[in-house]
This record gives C-alpha cells, sequence and structure tokens, in this order.
C-alpha cells in the first residue's frame, strides 16, 4: 500500500490548501457556473489558476490540489469540448500547479521541491452532473437507481435485492477512464504526488474508486477517500426510504478489504460537527490500522450549498475557523499515521493562514 510516510513525516500535520473554485470567485471574480466549476479557468485564465495556487503557498499551503475536481469527459462535452481538448485542458490543470510549485520555490529559497506536494483532485460523479450530486448521491442509470427529479421522490439507494453491482461497475469505469488520462502521459503522472478523491457521498462508488485505483496501469501514489457529512448525516440510505448509513458503516466501506487508500478523510463538511464525526470513525477502525492510515480534514467555511443554483448562501461563520480546526487537529493526531488538514469550499487564503498560525510549533 502507498503510505503517505513516503511524502511526509509519520506523525505529523501537513496543511492543504481551500475552496479553490469558491476562492476563484470570492478573490479573483471569476465566473465559474459552467459545468467545468474551477476548470474553466484552466484554458483561458491559467495566469489566474497559478496565482490562486501561490496565494494558498504564501499563507502556508503545502499541499495543492488541482482544479481538476469537476473536470471529466462528460462535464467537458457539456461545456462544449470534444474528448482531445478536455484531456488537454486536464493536464494542463496540472502542469499549472507544478508551475505554482516551482515560482514559490523560487520565492523561498529554504524549501525544496519535497516540501510543496500536489494532490490531484478527483470528485465523485455526482460532481459531473447537473445539477452536481456529491451532497446528495442522487445518480442516473446505471450509476444509481434513479436520476435527481426537482419533482421529489429521489433515491441513492438500490433495493436489498438489487445489490446495485452494475452500479458499481460504471462507476469504476467511469474513475477508471479519468485516471487514465493522467498515467497515460508519463511527464503528469511524474509530477503528481498524491491523488484525492473527494467528497464521495456513496459506498458504492468507493468500492468503485478503490477498484479503479487497482485497475491502474502505473504505480500508485499515496491517495485518500474523503467522504462528506453535510449536516453530520452520510447520505446513502440503507435502501430506498430506509435510514442513512452511520459513519461507522461508511468508514468501513473505505478501509476494510483489499486495496485500502493511504487515508480516509471528510470534506466539505461544517468544521463544528468533526469531533463527533471522528470520535465515531476512530471506534469503526482498529488501532493498528488506524495508526497506518493517515487522516484527511478540510471543512467548509460554514455556508450551505444551493445545487440547483449553483450558489453558496447564508453563513455560520464565527469566532476563528482556523484556531477551532486546529484544536479538532491537536486532540485526534495521535490516533492516526499522520493527518493532512485544509478547507473546502468558502474557505480561502485567510483561512488557511489562520489554520497555519495555529498549527505552528
Amino acid at each position: 500500500m502507498a503510505n503517505f510516510n513516503s511524502l511526509f513525516d509519520s506523525g505529523s500535520v501537513t496543511i492543504l490548501d481551500g475552496g479553490f473554485g469558491t476562492t476563484l470567485e470570492s478573490i479573483f471574480h471569476l465566473d465559474i457556473s459552467s459545468p467545468l466549476w474551477s476548470a474553466k479557468p484552466v484554458e483561458r485564465n491559467p495566469e489566474i489558476i497559478v496565482e490562486a495556487h501561490l496565494k494558498f503557498l504564501r499563507a502556508g499551503a503545502r499541499v495543492i490540489l488541482t482544479s481538476t475536481y469537476q473536470a471529466s469527459f462528460s462535464t467537458f462535452e457539456r461545456a462544449g469540448y470534444n474528448r482531445d481538448d478536455a484531456a488537454q485542458i486536464m493536464i494542463k490543470s496540472v502542469k499549472l500547479a507544478d508551475q505554482a510549485r516551482n515560482q514559490f520555490l523560487i520565492e523561498r529559497k529554504d524549501l525544496t521541491r519535497e516540501d510543496i506536494r500536489i494532490a490531484l483532485s478527483i470528485g465523485p460523479f455526482g460532481a459531473s452532473l447537473f445539477p452536481a450530486q456529491e451532497f446528495d448521491g442522487y445518480y442516473p442509470p446505471p450509476y444509481g437507481p434513479r436520476a435527481f427529479s426537482e419533482g421529489g421522490d429521489n433515491l441513492n439507494a438500490f433495493r436489498r435485492d438489487s445489490g446495485g453491482a452494475e452500479s458499481i461497475d460504471a462507476l469504476a469505469q467511469f474513475h477508471s477512464e479519468r485516471l487514465s488520462i493522467f498515467t497515460n502521459d508519463r511527464e503528469t503522472w511524474d509530477t503528481i504526488d498524491c491523488i484525492a478523491f473527494e467528497t464521495v457521498p456513496l459506498t458504492r462508488e468507493v468500492l468503485a474508486i478503490r477498484r479503479a485505483v487497482g485497475m491502474l496501469q502505473a504505480a500508485i501514489k499515496p491517495w485518500w477517500i474523503s467522504l462528506v457529512f453535510m449536516n453530520g448525516v452520510f447520505p446513502e440510505t440503507e435502501e430506498p426510504g430506509g435510514r442513512h448509513l452511520t459513519v461507522i458503516e461508511a468508514a468501513h466501506a473505505v478501509v476494510a478489504g483489499d486495496n485500502p487508500p493511504s487515508a480516509i478523510g471528510v470534506n466539505c463538511t461544517q468544521a463544528d460537527i468533526f469531533p463527533a464525526l471522528l470520535a465515531e470513525m476512530r471506534a469503526a477502525i482498529d488501532d493498528k490500522k488506524r495508526r497506518e492510515l493517515w487522516l484527511v480534514l478540510y471543512p467548509n467555511g460554514g455556508d450551505v450549498y444551493d445545487s440547483i443554483n449553483r450558489t453558496w448562501k447564508g453563513s455560520a461563520k464565527g469566532g476563528d475557523w482556523g484556531k477551532e480546526l486546529a484544536k479538532i487537529v491537536q486532540d485526534v493526531r495521535g490516533d492516526w499515521g499522520g493527518v493532512l488538514v485544509g478547507g473546502c469550499c468558502r474557505t480561502g487564503p485567510e483561512e488557511i493562514q489562520q489554520l497555519s498560525k495555529h498549527l505552528s510549533p
């Protein structure tokens, strides 16, 4: 199993960047409301992508995620691109992150390339849909039982007797196809240090991701699967109309069996929910396995996402976001092989700077 100890000191805490797409909106005032989200400016405004990465690095981030979260052949097709152009733009996203790393290392002569890592951001299948479904997991066949309907009666679980095997096959193919874009370009694959499968709302998709990674025709990098628990609830239900899966059940899907990831995470979830979630996650994983796994935490800024209008509304921000998150990290860091921590949507360089300050020795 690829381990984050190959990238960072065992038991250490490493700072991730923040919400890339919402930073492009709030600081650079870009309209990224297209299906491509943060991948949209890669072609038209590459210098802004580099500058956004640099702002996070200057704020203290030591891992930057590529602007590929929403990038897939289907989202590019909906935005009017052919497959060749889509692949080139996805590869360019990695090159821009590397360009930012190189520029930052010119500014910081005390750091080396090994001090700054690039994570390939891979969103769930739901991020390729409109409206986006990473918070609900309402996937159309064959990826799920039924597509999202504004009229209601939405489902993200199959009946017990159907099993959803076809769904896992389809989702594994979806993720394998995306990964192959990067593995097929040796220079790009060598530039990537680790892989982030983010905001995953379904255990079926967890299993599909694990299968897709197992299908790689390239040396695997350290990688994580990050789940989403909006308002403290995992989106998937046990069966149509049934109870939501527990934190323990979702965590088991990530770590149990063959080909587990190098880390388990939670992202785009309110930070004040983390202590309760992490207590349950700790109980779900035995001590030996937990000491090998890294933990990845990157909460959102507290706002609520409207998936229909693709906007963030309201704000639960209050107090010192960075200080509160740093305390959560300090309380749990001894339970895991190490911790990667940063921010998700509606957290920018200012929040990462706060976090870095409170986690500095």
